[in-house]
């Protein structure tokens, strides 16, 4: 069975804010964590119509990511690995799937809507009976649910935190039920990894790491937002194309190098007898969690 979860992810702001600082911290995110050749590409960015959604924005994304996978996982994967995201924004609603080209049956799926309260709507995305059946809800705190202390910074602090231009924070107990503006994150999720033996566990994986990278995300969305409160979409629009372009030079450059590199250990190993290594424990603890997936 598919493991379906439901995120609510409440924010201090109003849907129209949100989409200004959700498109600001995606294409930051995805400047600041792409290095060593990994991180996210931009291979399409375009305008698209849909007779039932209206016009909206398509993208398509090459997430290189291999080295910060649990080591269980690296064994299963080729050494060059990308996950293709695909993402349709119709905003304030938007469908969003992770595939991987490698690993024919795993895939995630996401439909997104934004709504103007504090995530009191019982079905917003529509869902059919048998869905809501499956369905697990899980609502996030930005400010009182627990990160990992690896995470954790003081500036990116909701319970501390208070925005300068628009004086919100800091967050107290209970701000769900009392802020002005509030709105909400409505996330269904489907992780879907059909090789028996490991679905759950891979299911079960991904699922804790979505929920991770949106809790984080979203607390560096509201604690970050003085650098994008007063910008409008068409500044958003004009940030978020300069940081593509750079992210995706850093990305080619770096790729590039770790060629060459590669290259030139192989010649020299071709020319020394073998060196026997000791493997990695497939068990091993994986490397500190990256927000390459888009909390979009």
């Amino acid at each position: 069975m598919v493991l379906t979860k439901e995120y609510r992810i409440c924010m201090p702001m109003t849907v129209e804010e949100y989409r200004i600082g959700q498109l600001y911290m995606i294409a930051r995110h995805s400047f600041e964590q792409s290095s060593d050749g990994e991180g996210v590409e931009v291979i399409a960015n375009e305008q698209v119509n849909d007779e039932a959604n209206g016009i909206g924005q398509f993208t398509e994304k090459r997430i290189h990511l291999s080295s910060h996978l649990p080591y269980w996982i690296q064994s299963l994967i080729p050494k060059i690995f990308y996950v293709t995201e695909k993402a349709w924004n119709y905003y304030p609603y938007t469908i969003t799937e992770y595939t991987c080209s490698f690993i024919p049956k795993f895939s995630i799926s996401i439909q997104t809507r934004y709504e103007n309260n504090n995530g009191t709507t019982d079905n917003c995305l529509g869902l059919t009976q048998e869905e809501l059946e499956q369905r697990d809800v899980d609502f996030l705190d930005i400010a009182f649910d627990e990160i990992k202390p690896h995470h954790y910074k003081e500036a990116e602090d909701p319970k501390l935190f208070k925005s300068e231009k628009s004086g919100r924070g800091p967050l107290t107990e209970g701000w769900r039920n009392s802020h002005e503006p509030i709105m909400c994150c409505y996330k269904v999720v489907n992780a879907k990894f059909e090789v028996w033996g490991l679905q759950t566990k891979v299911e079960d994986y991904v699922q804790g790491a979505i929920r991770e990278i949106l809790l984080l995300g979203h607390r560096q969305a509201f604690t970050w937002m003085d650098e994008w409160f007063n910008m409008t979409i068409e500044d958003v629009r004009t940030y978020e194309k300069e940081m593509q372009d750079k992210t995706n030079m850093k990305i080619k450059t770096a790729l590039e190098e770790s060629e060459s590199n590669q290259e030139g250990q192989d010649s020299k190993k071709s020319s020394q007898p073998a060196t026997p290594k000791t493997p990695k424990s497939p068990l091993g603890t994986p490397s500190e969690t990256k927000s390459w997936f888009s909390w979009s």
